[in-house]
């Protein structure tokens, strides 16, 4: 399916690229500076000369450090934005005559005219992954003027990324070199120190890993997550990473751990590709070895030591220094993870709220269980599974926005009453 479209791209790029090297020849003048180029972009009505200038402008923006994009985004925001002299106009004839054609132009003059920009800016070569990374240089900016091309440019790429048009791969061994460098780069919860490390989680058959890939950013994920196939729960992750463990035969798992996901674009940051992934890994794995009958997470718990000093109390130095028993931390850990201290009543933790959001039950906490640095500093090691029964995972979802009371197994369950005696 890639392949399919990898060869459409490489035509549609061609033949961009042809455009460009004919475009000061055939289409007028390619103008050096960029507000005239943008005039150039937005005044043109033919489609080729429309894609020639748009490269041209595109190139140009790329070029320009951080001083000078800030200023050609505010130029562009003041020259480009609403009319809302029309605007005002057009509502007044709607409230008079509702119809298509004043619906339309309420339509029309209610968009920033800079977001006809960027649409016309995608259509060049890899012009979506270009903007992608630009939307990413301009939140680093940290402009608040600029705050309305971030929210714009993530409103297209909500239409652009639409799930139904992203394709799901598998990662292993074989894949391209490079897009496996990409998988260490974009690793974000567990680091791969090296090859060996990446070959560990790779190249077994009872370790895989898939990844979501647009057919138009053929060659970098944009989010991926790597699945530990096992005949019982992990407690820790040590026991899922480590090199010298022993593989089992995949047709004796009855097990599925996703025991990392990674987001790997961060200009498509506000669009959540991630609770698409673990349902349709989790369904294409089912698929495949009928005798998987639990699919969990081994989660970290990235924000519980913080909580714990504010609201527990208790510090890292506590539990260094061993002056917390193992039953105060569970006890500590399962309220931060079942009752909120947020105003929107949704889970303290970012990781849970992900999972229980997506549909999944808070299934057992395992104490000692990431004894890495990172792993200690959030959260003193403990980390959480989460439980993805796929005959109630759409239900659990709909259930906990109406109520926001997190489901939980009957272990966690009969904990919280002991603790509560």
């Amino acid at each position: 399916f890639m392949s399919f479209f990898q060869n459409i791209l490489s035509s549609v790029m061609r033949n961009t690229r042809r455009l460009n090297r004919l475009g000061s020849k055939s289409f007028g003048k390619l103008h050096s500076d960029i507000n005239k180029a943008v005039d150039s972009v937005m005044s043109t009505t033919g489609e080729v000369s429309s894609l020639v200038y748009a490269e041209h402008l595109l190139n140009l923006i790329e070029k320009q450090d951080d001083n000078a994009l800030n200023k050609f985004l505010k130029n562009l925001l003041a020259k480009y934005d609403i009319d809302t002299k029309k605007l005002l106009k057009d509502v007044k004839k709607y409230s008079s005559d509702k119809n298509e054609k004043s619906l339309n132009e309420i339509n029309n003059s209610s968009e920033p005219k800079w977001v006809e920009l960027f649409r016309r800016l995608n259509s060049t070569s890899n012009g979506t992954s270009r903007l992608v990374k630009l939307r990413e240089r301009i939140r680093s900016l940290n402009d608040p003027e600029l705050k309305a091309f971030d929210s714009g440019l993530l409103n297209l790429f909500k239409y652009w990324f639409n799930p139904s048009f992203l394709v799901l791969e598998k990662i292993d061994w074989e894949t391209p070199a490079n897009i496996l460098e990409k998988i260490i780069e974009y690793e974000a919860v567990h680091e791969i120190n090296s090859w060996n490390d990446l070959r560990a989680r790779l190249a077994p058959s009872d370790r895989q890993c898939f990844a979501f890939f647009h057919p138009l950013i053929p060659n970098d994920p944009l989010i991926f997550v790597e699945v530990a196939l096992c005949n019982d729960i992990p407690k820790s992750i040590q026991e899922v990473i480590r090199l010298d463990r022993n593989e089992i035969d995949i047709e004796d798992a009855n097990t599925a751990i996703f025991y990392s996901i990674s987001n790997c674009q961060n200009g498509l940051l506000g669009i959540s590709f991630g609770n698409f992934l673990i349902k349709k890994v989790a369904k294409t794995l089912k698929r495949e070895l009928p005798e998987l009958n639990q699919f969990l997470t081994l989660s970290p718990i990235p924000g519980l030591m913080k909580w714990m000093e504010e609201f527990a109390p208790i510090t890292f130095e506590r539990c260094t220094d061993k002056n917390c028993s193992d039953e105060e931390l569970m006890k500590k850990t399962i309220k931060y993870l079942t009752e909120s201290d947020r105003h929107d009543d949704m889970p303290n933790d970012p990781v849970g709220r992900f999972h229980i959001g997506n549909g999944a039950s808070l299934e057992r906490v395992n104490l000692n269980a990431d004894l890495s640095k990172k792993g200690l500093s959030q959260s003193y090691g403990i980390m959480a599974n989460y439980l993805y029964d796929l005959e109630v995972v759409e239900e659990n979802h709909e259930i906990f926005f109406k109520n926001k009371i997190v489901p939980t197994s009957n272990e966690i369950k009969s904990l919280k009453k002991k603790y509560n005696k």
